[in-house]
């Protein structure tokens, strides 16, 4: 997400989690940006991250700070303006850890907004750009009438992008990992199943259980305050991912991140995010993609 002033760390471009990463420890000011948009995020003073301004994920924030989950999301300082750009003032998470390994797992059972879904329908335009991209990576994906306009629609498009993963299998899917030793592991669109996710996970943690351990007590504490929270009750959570980090010293931890497609949900509407998903009823599966999260690791545990 950040690139560093200086281009010392061109060679990991194409390495993917959505968060920072600290090149050096004893130079916090040197970072790489491994996924996201250039010019999204900057290192701020004293432990802060500054963050492309986003008043939805801003909003988030702010309520976040006065709900029982603020402990498990980056603590908010507000705005500031660089460049004639404002920029979410945060911690930064990685401050505490030496030279972490870092992951990013993106959370719920879909991706997209149900609005999102209803501006495509209202516009319903055949895209190539999509029907490309399907192709590309399966080219039995079409049908017959997807083939004879060599188009589809955005909506198909979204909904059939989810299916490739474990994002509607699990509830959750791997963004990306890089280790401690700077190796990097992205290319997890097509891990779907619970044996291939476990693999990646055994990987990301060098089949270490003191580290499985680490997070297993964090996610577990995460879940019991998550159905306790207001904040949680009363908002359709797309898009988010869970940021985990863990170093050589068995340090271990789990946060909570992104919150641009966040919403508020109706006065009149709760969620419990473990009902399956149905058109109209804003169930995101973030609960259920944890439960199935929290089980794998468990079965990664020995038997004792």
């Amino acid at each position: 997400m950040l690139r560093n002033e200086s281009s010392a760390w061109k060679k990991h471009k194409s390495c993917g989690t959505s968060s920072l990463l600290p090149m050096t420890p004893k130079k916090p000011p040197q970072w790489l940006q491994v996924v996201g948009h250039a010019g999204s995020f900057h290192v701020g003073d004293y432990g802060t991250l500054l963050k492309r301004f986003c008043e939805g994920e801003q909003q988030c924030y702010l309520r976040l700070m006065e709900d029982v989950l603020r402990p498990y999301v980056p603590a908010y300082h507000g705005v500031v303006q660089r460049d004639e750009q404002n920029y979410n003032i945060m911690d930064n998470l990685l401050t505490h850890f030496n030279r972490p390994a870092i992951m990013d797992c993106k959370m719920g059972s879909r991706t997209y907004l149900e609005g999102e879904l209803l501006v495509a329908r209202e516009r319903p335009q055949p895209r190539k750009d999509m029907y490309d991209k399907m192709v590309a990576v399966d080219p039995e994906a079409p049908t017959m009438q997807e083939r004879s306009q060599h188009a589809v629609l955005k909506t198909r498009y979204m909904q059939w992008r989810e299916t490739l993963s474990s994002t509607t299998s699990l509830g959750f899917r791997i963004e990306g990992f890089r280790k401690s030793n700077e190796e990097c592991h992205t290319n997890f669109k097509r891990t779907k199943s619970r044996e291939q996710v476990i693999e990646a996970l055994d990987n990301f943690v060098d089949s270490n259980t003191q580290i499985v351990w680490g997070y297993l007590r964090r996610l577990k504490q995460l879940r019991q305050v998550l159905e306790a929270s207001d904040f949680f009750r009363t908002h359709e959570v797309v898009g988010s991912s869970l940021l985990f980090l863990h170093d050589w010293t068995g340090r271990t931890g789990v946060w909570m991140i992104d919150f641009g497609k966040t919403a508020v949900l109706p006065a009149h509407l709760t969620l419990n995010h473990r009902t399956p998903w149905e058109d109209g009823n804003r169930e995101d599966g973030y609960l259920w993609g944890l439960d199935n999260l929290i089980d794998m690791l468990a079965d990664m545990l020995p038997l004792t």
